[in-house]
């Protein structure tokens, strides 16, 4: 009681709880009890003002744990409305950024996106390992059809190169059949040139041997016919002697003479040691030491001495014959010369 008296002059100490009126009435017994004891009441009201102090605080805990709830829930709506990832449209593959995207976009042709509000996880170790492991055996992979793609390339070249070097050998071996062929054809020609050069010399030396035989076949009649009448005369007498006329035997005979053709030009065919041969033509006028330095820079033969000669007939040039032009030496029209051994 002496305490209530002595704090007559604080706010509040007669104004009732609103809150809570159990808390008066245990005021008021706890005042009773003072004025009964007064050597308490200091001690007897700290617990009730911590117990009110406690249940101030209680209902700003409840509060500040509605508030924060209530934030929650606005971010929670708030972050399922909100686009966490990006989705292709075509695939359904999710991206995290836009680089992302651009690199799909450019590697797959695709072009429709869209945001998505689902999140994309992060990967765990085992995630981690399980990619890791399909990346090596990607690689594997890869390498091996590279290896297989070089293997067959390598292969493929080879039997371009194997059908380049096939093509190319039977080509050369087509140039060296036709070579032979247009050789042996132009020795075939060569030898039918001059078989047909000695057959036109044949006929004309038979044309000039019968023509001169039919002149003097012709002359001998003419002589029998002279003789005949010379007699017929001296046996009837029918006339004065008449003086023997010159025989025309005696008369020289004149023979025809058919002008030789004269040639410029002399084609030789050079037959080398080794079985090849040479054709060319000369002049007439040529030396036959310019055959000789024409074989020298042409021959396949080797670089041996050699001499020059003709089989029909058998003729071996020297050195003095060297100096001599091919007409001289009866190579004009055309000759065959055989390279020997010196002589």
């Amino acid at each position: 009681m002496e305490w209530l008296l002595a704090h007559s002059d604080e706010v509040g100490i007669d104004e009732p709880m609103d809150q809570d009126n159990s808390k008066n009435q245990e005021v008021e017994v706890v005042s009773q009890e003072n004025d009964t004891n007064p050597s308490l009441p200091q001690e007897m009201n700290k617990p009730e003002q911590s117990e009110i102090s406690d249940v101030k605080q209680e209902s700003q805990n409840l509060d500040t744990e509605e508030t924060k709830t209530d934030n929650e829930i606005g971010e929670e709506i708030s972050d399922g409305c909100q686009a966490k990832s990006l989705q292709c449209d075509e695939c359904g593959k999710k991206f995290k950024s836009e680089d992302e995207v651009e690199f799909h976009a450019v590697k797959s042709g695709h072009q429709s996106f869209s945001e998505s509000t689902e999140e994309i996880k992060p990967l765990t170790e085992g995630d981690k390992r399980e990619q890791l492991r399909k990346l090596e055996e990607r690689i594997k992979q890869r390498r091996l059809e590279r290896n297989e793609l070089e293997k067959k390339s390598a292969i493929e070249k080879e039997k371009q190169r194997r059908k380049a070097g096939q093509e190319l050998t039977l080509a050369k071996q087509k140039m060296e059949e036709e070579e032979i062929k247009r050789l042996a054809e132009q020795k075939r020609r060569e030898k039918l040139e001059e078989k047909m050069a000695r057959c036109i010399l044949f006929i004309l030396f038979c044309t000039h041997t019968l023509k001169v035989s039919h002149i003097r076949d012709k002359q001998r009649v003419l002589e029998e016919i002279e003789r005949d009448k010379q007699a017929r005369k001296e046996k009837f007498h029918t006339g004065p002697p008449v003086t023997a006329a010159p025989s025309p035997s005696s008369q020289p005979v004149q023979e025809v003479v058919i002008p030789k053709k004269e040639y410029d030009s002399c084609r030789l065919q050079i037959r080398l040691s080794n079985g090849q041969t040479l054709t060319n033509s000369f002049g007439a006028s040529e030396s036959l030491a310019a055959v000789r330095l024409y074989i020298e820079l042409n021959r396949t033969d080797g670089n041996l001495p050699f001499s020059l000669m003709t089989t029909f007939p058998r003729t071996v040039f020297t050195e003095e014959d060297m100096q001599k032009p091919l007409k001289a030496l009866g190579l004009v029209p055309s000759a065959v010369l055989t390279v020997t051994k010196p002589q």
